[in-house]
């Protein structure tokens, strides 16, 4: 599934990134944080000016399960 091994990644190293990120949306490709920013519209706008949607996590650096959050954007419409 597209954005595990990001995910997995936040999971796994969650204490570590809380304690560096603490409150910041930060933005994930494969297994390396690419940026922090203060809100999640900041991180989107400016993760894809260099990478295509999709290809990119945008998780908010919070201890505790309860930030876990999967975000998916879609060109796809629904009528």
């Amino acid at each position: 599934m597209m954005l595990d091994t990001e995910f997995q990644y936040f999971k796994d190293h969650q204490d570590e990134l809380v304690a560096k990120y603490n409150g910041k949306f930060i933005a994930i490709v494969g297994t390396k944080v690419i940026g922090a920013f203060d809100t999640e519209l900041e991180a989107y706008l400016t993760m894809k000016k260099d990478h295509e949607v999709g290809t990119f996590l945008i998780q908010h650096c919070l201890p505790g399960t309860l930030s876990y959050t999967q975000t998916f954007h879609s060109r796809v419409v629904f009528t």
